[in-house]
């Protein structure tokens, strides 16, 4: 997605050297938002800047990265005014070598690519339902290591995509830690039907070395403008699956003005507890014990780059039932940093 962004500011033309070739220019991108996320009554105020930076070198070469500064906001349990920290972390750090149409090689920080949420869908501009997915933090633990990756066409009615990496351990530095693991995903797109599916592995190379793996989904029908969306995941931490879809109301006879703006979305996902005891588990955002989540959302694009969000909850588990509501507004930027265009 990130290099396609690129592309659309700054295509790099393998032509004669007597034809115009655009230069590619840095662009600075991201998102910022602010939610009020409502659990079981206790109201938490998220404040989101997630810059990112595009600065290509030459036309193969391609420095990547995206912060992120999160604000989180509660009142204390005796009551009194809102406080709360802010996290600083770097999401990830990278450079990206265009071996050729079919490979790229990144070295740095990077999203470890296992299943499509983490890389594809997270930024608060692109997922349809800002709560994450029950089993977000499984296999998705930040790398700082080495990823090739691409894709090509297997026949004239599939292409399929490929992601292969590695991971060094990093601790000790507060929003830079990472783990010591290996891994890979693969995927086949179906262009006739716009389907993809594909699965997810991982081994981690520290403490018991166990394994995590996976599978996703996702399917656009054409006469349809819908999103279906979905993964599944298990490692020694838990396992667990999220169905989502993601329905644009463009086609409406009635109102078409105003519901032409308009998504409506549903999410199904379970958790099923692992090896590790609810402490851990909380530590690592995952549920402390079995649970089930129905989720409802409206989005609803003001404008380009705008969009105002609603959504409701509610969470099933041994310890308790409590209902999630949220309401927030998202804002997507993009600004090249340098003229584009033929030199």
């Amino acid at each position: 997605m990130v290099l396609s962004l690129l592309a659309a500011f700054a295509p790099t033309l393998a032509t004669a050297q007597t034809e115009a070739v655009e230069k590619p220019v840095p662009i600075l991108s991201g998102s910022a938002g602010y939610f009020n996320f409502v659990t079981a009554g206790q109201n938490l105020i998220d404040t989101q800047f997630n810059p990112v930076l595009l600065l290509p070198l030459g036309e193969r070469w391609l420095v990547e990265s995206r912060g992120a500064f999160e604000g989180q906001f509660q009142r204390p349990p005796g009551g009194g005014p809102y406080g709360g920290p802010v996290n600083k972390t770097l999401d990830y750090l990278q450079a990206d070598f265009i071996a050729n149409p079919y490979v790229t090689i990144t070295a740095g920080r990077f999203l470890t690519p296992f299943g499509i949420f983490n890389e594809r869908l997270y930024p608060i501009w692109i997922r349809s339902l800002q709560p994450d997915p029950l089993t977000l933090p499984i296999g998705t633990a930040d790398s700082d290591g080495a990823m090739v990756r691409g894709g090509f066409p297997v026949s004239s009615g599939a292409n399929m995509n490929y992601a292969v990496y590695a991971s060094v351990a990093s601790v000790g530095t507060t929003g830079l830690e990472s783990e010591r693991h290996a891994g890979g995903r693969l995927g086949f797109f179906f262009p006739g039907p716009r389907l993809e599916v594909g699965g997810s592995f991982e081994k981690f190379l520290q403490g018991d070395r166990t394994n995590a793996f996976g599978f996703h989904m996702g399917w656009q029908p054409a006469k349809v403008p819908l999103n279906l969306r979905a993964e599944f995941a298990r490692s020694f931490q838990g396992s667990g699956y999220w169905v989502e879809g993601a329905y644009r109301l463009s086609q409406a006879h009635r109102w078409q003005k105003q519901l032409r703006r308009t998504e409506v979305v549903a999410r199904a996902q379970q958790f099923f507890s692992g090896s590790v005891g609810p402490d851990q588990a909380q530590a690592l955002n995952l549920p402390s014990a079995d649970a089930r989540e129905g989720d409802f959302g409206v989005n609803y694009f003001v404008k380009d780059g705008l969009k105002a969000v609603a959504s409701y909850g509610r969470q099933f588990g041994p310890a308790g039932n409590f209902n999630q509501w949220t309401v927030g507004i998202a804002y997507r930027f993009l600004i090249p940093l340098g003229r584009t265009g033929a030199p």
